[in-house]
């Protein structure tokens, strides 16, 4: 089985977790390969028992691949998105940041969740994206998001206005700090945060979410992810800020962006036990009363 480890950073608090998965792994017999960023990271402080095979950002991994492991927060697991685009490659996260929605495997279950893993015990969650499109070269190098497309104001002073269509059918001008166009998964990230709705993973839909709205009985609203979204920007400012995940980059006004569902899912790799209403429960602290 060939395993690919993903991280972004290393440090005194989750480099021993580190040192403990990749030598459960190892005498498992599973055939690793490490981020080529990260390992020269980890390389001096970790003993490995076979020789380290490397992978690069610049291009997708290939099928031989069975299993991609990030090492982080939910933010490192995102950032896998482009590793495994157009594969049907499963991803799981070893959560050494801090709320993980994404990332399920905790630091006190890892040994458990690798055997499960390593027996077959599990299932794949399949996860919606959705993609953005432009004339801007950006959107052209990676257009794929799995949480949200935000646009929001590169500047601190005045606001921006977002024109946005549904199916070419005008919905509303937002004036506001900025817009979100959250994924189901998306939903508990940035969405949440500004007042948007928890929507189930296999919803099948997009959240619209105003970030800061001038007009305050403009709400968050959910559509059909069969629907097309068209969204034309200005403002005072030179350039405004577009952020496919954790990717951003600035565009100028009048700049159009096409948003719709991608193609393809984002698979991840659900243990026994991970149910997606379990997971809110214990990451937000549902219940948590002395009644219950």
């Amino acid at each position: 089985m060939k395993v690919a480890i993903y991280g972004k950073s290393v440090n005194a608090y989750n480099i021993n977790p580190i040192k403990k998965l990749i030598g459960l792994l190892e005498s498992e017999g599973v055939d690793l390969m490490f981020h080529e960023d990260f390992y020269q990271l980890i390389r001096d402080k970790v003993s490995f028992q076979n020789p380290s095979t490397l992978f690069s950002s610049s291009k997708p991994l290939n099928k031989e691949v069975k299993l991609v492991i990030s090492i982080g927060g939910d933010g490192t697991l995102l950032n896998t998105v482009p590793l495994v685009a157009g594969s049907t490659i499963p991803v799981i996260g070893l959560n050494t940041g801090r709320l993980g929605f994404l990332a399920s495997i905790d630091i006190e279950t890892m040994e458990t969740a690798v055997a499960q893993i390593l027996k077959g015990q599990h299932t794949l969650d399949s996860r919606s994206m959705l993609c953005a499109e432009s004339d801007h070269p950006w959107f052209a190098q990676q257009n794929l998001a799995l949480n949200e497309f935000t646009l929001l104001k590169s500047e601190s002073a005045s606001m921006m206005t977002i024109h946005a269509y549904l199916n070419g059918e005008y919905l509303n001008a937002y004036w506001a700090d900025g817009l979100i166009v959250s994924t189901p998964t998306g939903s508990t990230a940035y969405s949440l945060s500004c007042g948007g709705p928890i929507v189930m993973p296999d919803s099948a839909n997009f959240i619209i979410t105003p970030i800061a709205p001038h007009n305050l009985n403009v709400r968050p609203l959910i559509i059909s992810d069969k629907d097309v979204i068209t969204l034309k920007v200005e403002g005072r400012h030179k350039h405004f800020l577009a952020s496919l995940d954790s990717r951003s980059s600035l565009i100028e006004p009048g700049t159009e962006i096409t948003i719709r569902k991608a193609p393809q899912a984002f698979h991840l790799l659900r243990l026994p036990g991970q149910e997606f209403s379990e997971t809110l429960r214990r990451k937000l602290m549902w219940g948590i009363d002395r009644r219950n």
